[in-house]
This record gives structure tokens, sequence and C-alpha cells, in this order.
């Protein structure tokens, strides 16, 4: 049984490891650790803080059939700061693209 509780409309998949993502407008790529991914969003911790609504280019090295190498388009939603120079991205995927 569904647990109405429960409002998400996908379930996250644990997907600890490294990503890489690009702003839109930039070529240089930074390293990020995923923290989950969803079939709307991907959470991820980075280094700088990236402002709410940002375009970014997410690359994902699959490790496994549920999760393949992709390219995903997503827009931040929140960023956090959860520690010194450690923040948590919280994104809505808006295209994928397979790698």
């Amino acid at each position: 049984m569904v647990d109405q509780a429960d409002s998400r409309q996908f379930k996250r998949m644990d997907e600890s490891g490294e990503i890489f993502y690009k702003l839109l407008d930039a070529e240089q790529l930074y390293i990020c650790v995923c923290i989950n991914i969803s079939g709307s969003g991907i959470l991820f911790r980075a280094e700088k803080l990236i402002e709410r609504g940002r375009a970014l280019e997410v690359t994902i090295s699959g490790k496994n059939a549920l999760i393949p190498s992709m390219i995903a388009y997503v827009e931040v939603i929140r960023s956090n700061e959860i520690a010194p120079d450690v923040y948590e991205v919280a994104t809505e995927i808006k295209g994928i693209k397979e790698n």
C-alpha cells in the first residue's frame, strides 16, 4: 500500500560517489559528491554555494543498471551550507541526455 504521508512522486536511490557539474554558461567542471537521485532530482554536496535558480549540467557515471551514465540538465532549488565550505545542493531535473 502507498504511504499517503510521503508526498514524493519518485523513490530516491542512494548513489554515493563522485559526479561532476558545470554551470551552463561556463566550461569549468567541478567535482562533487552525489547523495541520492530520484526521477525528479539530484541531491549532492559541493564545495561552493550555488545560487537558487542556476542551471547546471551534471554528469553521472552510472555504477549499475538502475542508474546509467547520463548527463542531466538541472535547476538548483536549494543550496544550504552544512559545514564550512560544504553545501548540500538540491536540484530538479529538467532534461536528461544518455552519455
